[in-house]
């Protein structure tokens, strides 16, 4: 074990990744050696609680899995105790959100400490943005004729980060929609779309110094595809996330082509990075996906190498400026 764990009476693979008490010790079930490294839970846009998550990850067979929420990481803790219950290696992450000029860029943070003061005003600043986004985006479509209210909407989100997914429940349940798919059109939210607003800016620079200032290691998401487009990063543009202390990139995706694979293999091998893979599952809201990506478990191996080297850099960090 490469990590420092509790004192517990029993062994269990998530401390590897966060020390958390367990109150139980894990269920021991057969599972394959391959993981999903990028899931989404209610606690920002997927359709089920962050434990249900789990739960699925762990029903299908995976070994490892890392929760990987937009802007936010209050889905962790309650992933992390579900995962002890069932036996399951669960990672702590984060997707940031970012913009590049105007180009949307996710950035994937693994390992994180979600207790890090910087890092949770960071988020906290992310989420209220994404909150106000959405109260925008419903005046839009009022304007546009589409009655659908604001309490409504956050009705509909209740505890979870309100996004755009309960603005398009919300637009289904009035009749304007038939499938929660048809609210992202360029006639409505759709990136670009008629109702659709800008998040709050953050660029992939930042994020990656937010990331490992957090302890974590920054990973480029699915560099092959983009939200609305299917345009390609250009690999100038991940050389130069590289220099801003980029560690890894999600080669293995849901939605990158062969070619897209061998490409970002032989750029991570290049650069010495990091391979990660993951479905982008997101439940109900969007195409389930979950079980396109079986990660080889090596690569979870790497990227324990990776959290295990950013803690030890932060702690150094931290005695220098103490010191």
């Amino acid at each position: 074990m490469r990590f420092t764990s509790l004192s517990l009476p029993y062994p269990t693979p998530i401390h590897r990744f966060f020390p958390l008490p367990i109150p139980h010790p894990p269920l021991l079930i057969s599972l394959s050696r391959i993981a999903d490294l990028h899931l989404h839970s209610t606690a920002s846009d997927g359709s089920d609680p962050p434990a249900t998550v789990v739960r699925r990850a762990a029903r299908a067979g995976f070994a490892a899995m890392a929760l990987a929420d937009h802007d936010t990481m209050d889905g962790v803790t309650e992933a992390l105790a579900e995962a002890a219950i069932v036996g399951i290696e669960m990672i702590p992450g984060v997707e940031y959100s970012t913009l590049d000029g105007e180009r949307e860029i996710h950035m994937l943070g693994y390992g994180l400490d979600p207790a890090d003061p910087a890092l949770k005003r960071e988020l906290a600043r992310l989420c209220a943005g994404r909150f106000n986004r959405a109260q925008l985006m419903v005046e839009k479509l009022n304007e546009l004729g589409i009655q659908v209210s604001w309490e409504r909407v956050r009705e509909i989100a209740g505890d979870e980060n309100v996004g755009r997914p309960h603005v398009a429940r919300a637009m289904q349940e009035a009749g304007y929609i038939k499938t929660i798919k048809d609210a992202f059109t360029p006639d409505y939210i759709a990136s670009g779309g008629r109702a659709y607003v800008e998040r709050v800016k953050i660029t992939p620079e930042e994020s990656i110094a937010q990331i490992r200032a957090a302890g974590g290691v920054a990973v480029l998401a699915h560099p092959g595809r983009f939200r609305g487009d299917d345009d390609q990063i250009g690999d100038d543009t991940i050389e130069r996330y590289i220099a801003a202390g980029l560690e890894g990139i999600e080669v293995f995706y849901s939605r990158h082509t062969a070619e897209m694979v061998k490409h970002y293999s032989e750029m991570a091998a290049r650069y010495s990075l990091v391979i990660t893979g993951g479905s982008d599952d997101h439940g109900v809201n969007a195409e389930s996906l979950m079980g396109r990506v079986h990660l080889p478990y090596e690569y979870v191996e790497q990227l324990a190498d990776a959290i295990s080297a950013s803690r030890e850099r932060r702690v150094t960090c931290v005695g220098n400026s103490q010191g």
